[in-house]
């Protein structure tokens, strides 16, 4: 899973016809990791907004999310970070 920032909304006036009624945005890893800062578009299905710190699933678990295996989408938001716990 991968932790990030959702920054911007993607308009896509056309699209696969799978990807119809899914809300898809632009996120920026965020962590002490080599790829913090890395964008990447996922499919938020969570009603995120911009500015949320969510938590990213992506691969075959992403599609798993959505109920579908054939749905090209490599990303979803599967969930809202509240505060970070440091143990």
């Amino acid at each position: 899973m991968i932790t990030a920032k959702l920054i911007d909304n993607i308009w896509a006036t056309r699209k696969a016809d799978a990807l119809r009624g899914y809300k898809l945005m632009l996120a920026e890893r965020i962590g002490d990791d080599q790829r913090a800062g890395e964008r990447l578009v996922v499919a938020d299905i969570i009603s995120a907004g911009i500015g949320d710190r969510v938590i990213i699933t992506t691969g075959s678990s992403a599609r798993r999310m959505l109920g579908d295996d054939s749905v090209p989408v490599d990303a979803v938001v599967v969930g809202i970070i509240d505060e970070d716990c440091t143990f």
